[in-house]
């Protein structure tokens, strides 16, 4: 491939609003996804000339804008009849989707022609390659994993294939990647090497734009619809005026990806960043829960139903005797008082230490499940958190090491990058590691850090 095209720039159709008043309604049948979403109100003050394209969130519902007409494009962009000029203030509503880890999950792949007919197109002559690439990534997460169950999920496959680029650190941000050599496809070069790279060395990534464009072509390569956009992060916060100040710089591209009946969500491969980007998403805890609950209840008996509710009840009524009775100790004068705050004080102690039990006892079992290697590496991350040197998500393992170097000794640092390595080549390049070396590691790291401390 040479690059991309805005292919359908210019099926965009005209919106027009009442003369009395600056209010667009979006009424674009995309927007009618079967998801929640919440609605979201932003301004915009342009303070540097822009081209025509209005910036706006996703499923924009509404628009105040100081034109008689705006267009929107098939993708859902909108658009200005002139360039936006410093000073232009302007609203957005938009509709923002949740974000449902587990209703994403259970999505189809039943996807409808308008979508498969643009957003699976791939260059016919890397398209076997990337395929078979993108095929081993994900066959050798399940090897890693130890899963007998390979990834079905197109949601679980686009994060798994983001999470890879973002933190392999074979696939590096190249401030200055080599030239492509003639008839030299981009997603190829990042991924297998550049032609042009220097005599016995083959280099590989690119810039950060280049990351989302290899997760998309990977994405299509296997069946799933994604397309690349360019946008904004949210820039940078400012305290005095209450509002957001996002440049030129803030801009960049990542991936989208479509799921049927929910519409399209992004996914940023690049390292450094964010892997989803700022979102509303759904408690995925008791959105499981409450699925579980409402298939039991399907399956009991009205008996059975009216007895769990008459117990639950029961339950209920018991706790709030013990409230009443708890807050009627203070209405006995000096001596219900005291005996009131020894009760809670004494309460509220236990209630700690059932609480830190119960914390040991599930984070234990979470080990538990996890293999050997990632276990080790978790309870690293746990013990520099208990410190106060907590990796954030958008961090890959390398770049916590760098950013924690400062906070640690010499050979405090040796070990946590000897860890961090072993799990890497493992985790992503199937490398054997000496386990009983690692655990020998952790156990050195922990003394190190307890005389430091105490």
């Amino acid at each position: 491939g040479e690059g991309w095209e805005i292919s359908r720039n210019d099926n965009s159709f005209t919106l027009n609003r009442p003369r009395w008043s600056y209010q667009f309604y979006v009424n674009w049948p995309r927007n009618r996804y079967a998801n929640e979403t919440r609605e979201v109100i932003q301004s915009y003050t342009i303070v540097s000339q822009l081209p025509n394209l209005i910036p706006a969130l996703y499923q924009a519902r509404e628009v105040y804008f100081p034109t008689e007409k705006i267009a929107i494009d098939p993708d859902g962009n909108l658009r200005s009849p002139l360039e936006l000029r410093e000073g232009l203030t302007y609203t957005v509503i938009s509709d923002v989707p949740y974000r449902d880890r587990t209703l994403l999950n259970q999505v189809g792949t039943n996807y409808p022609e308008s979508i498969s007919k643009y957003y699976l197109q791939i260059p016919p002559e890397i398209a076997e390659n990337v395929r078979q690439k993108t095929e081993e990534i994900l066959a050798n997460k399940n090897k890693v994993a130890q899963e007998s169950q390979p990834i079905t999920s197109p949601y679980e496959k686009a994060l798994y294939l983001a999470q890879y680029l973002k933190q392999n650190p074979n696939y590096k941000l190249q401030k200055e990647p080599p030239y492509f050599a003639e008839g030299e496809d981009l997603v190829s070069a990042f991924l297998f090497g550049y032609q042009n790279s220097p005599e016995g060395e083959k280099i590989i990534g690119g810039y950060g734009d280049h990351f989302s464009t290899v997760l998309t072509i990977m994405l299509r390569s296997i069946g799933i619809p994604a397309r690349l956009v360019a946008g904004y992060s949210p820039g940078e916060f400012n305290p005095f005026t209450g509002l957001y100040v996002v440049k030129n710089t803030d801009a960049y591209m990542m991936t989208e990806v479509y799921f049927p009946e929910y519409g399209w969500f992004a996914f940023n491969p690049i390292p450094g960043m964010p892997l989803t980007p700022p979102s509303i998403e759904k408690n995925q805890t008791f959105s499981a829960l409450m699925t579980f609950w409402q298939w039991v209840a399907g399956w009991l008996p009205s008996p059975v139903t009216g007895f769990l509710e008459r117990f639950i009840g029961g339950i209920f009524r018991w706790v709030l005797g013990i409230i009443s009775w708890f807050f009627a100790l203070f209405s006995q004068g000096w001596q219900g008082i005291f005996t009131g705050l020894i009760l809670a004080t004494a309460l509220a102690f236990l209630g700690w230490l059932l609480y830190i039990f119960w914390r040991g006892w599930r984070y234990g079992r979470w080990l538990a499940k996890l293999s050997p290697v990632e276990s080790i590496y978790q309870q690293m991350l746990s013990l520099m958190a208990s410190k106060g040197l907590v990796k954030h998500r958008f961090q890959t393992p390398f770049e916590y090491t760098k950013a924690i170097q400062e906070y640690n000794s010499i050979n405090e640092v040796e070990i946590i990058e000897e860890i961090s390595q072993a799990y890497v080549g493992w985790r992503y390049g199937s490398k054997e590691v000496n386990l009983t070396r690692l655990k020998n590691l952790l156990r050195s790291l922990k003394r190190s850090i307890r005389r430091r401390f105490n």
